[in-house]
């Protein structure tokens, strides 16, 4: 029993370690090009409604691509899984920069902000909510997706869903999902959190279902 527990606690370990640096990336990522793509509001029409459809692709095949063209490493994992997690966060980064009224933008320009300080002490703050409902998404989303790193031999706690598939383990399969469920709930959790600490709390209602 304690060897079980061990192994699951490996697992476990390298499985977080996926999905927090996975988030971290993706998050920089969906950050940085929702800023860029809310203030090319023509280039966001079209290239939006395409990255939703892009993200639809199963992240097998995506995965299964670099495979063949990076061969099976972690670094292959990363990729894949940083670029499908950046797509809630870009998407809700462009929503909530697009939401500002109008209002707060023409009041900032009257007290003489330029274009950097408008964005960052007007805009990402009441965008806030959504950007980081988006963030909340990202990391559950993460913590499924970081399944198939066992796939391509990278361990996590892949590794006991599917052995217990291929065997048809139940047991097995548990041993795999529980962990993964309850690692998904404890950082969707610190999300919640970190949203507490820095969206103004007059806009953490507005954002909470994001």
């Amino acid at each position: 029993m304690n060897e079980l527990l061990l192994s699951i606690l490996r697992a476990a370990t390298v499985h977080t370690g996926y999905t927090l640096v996975c988030v971290a990336i993706g998050f920089a990522l969906g950050l940085f090009l929702g800023i860029c793509l809310s203030r090319l509001p023509t280039l966001s029409k079209y290239l939006i409604p395409l990255l939703s459809i892009l993200n639809t692709v199963p992240g097998i095949v995506f995965i299964g691509v670099l495979v063949i063209m990076i061969g099976m490493t972690p670094a292959t994992v990363i990729i894949a899984l940083s670029i499908y997690a950046m797509f809630p966060v870009l998407k809700n980064t462009v929503t909530g920069l697009d939401g500002v009224d109008a209002q707060y933008k023409e009041a900032a320009r009257g007290c003489g902000m330029n274009h950097y300080q408008r964005l960052v002490q007007v805009e990402l703050p009441l965008a806030m909510p959504t950007i980081i409902g988006g963030l909340r998404l990202s990391t559950v989303y993460t913590v499924s997706w970081a399944v198939l790193a066992a796939m391509i031999g990278q361990g996590g706690l892949g590794d006991f869903v599917y052995k217990g598939v291929s065997s048809n383990n139940n047991a097995l399969i548990l041993q795999g999902a529980i962990p993964a469920a309850i690692l998904a709930l404890v950082l969707g959790g610190l999300v919640d959190t970190l949203q507490k600490r820095v969206v103004p709390r007059g806009l953490r209602k507005g954002g909470a279902g994001k």
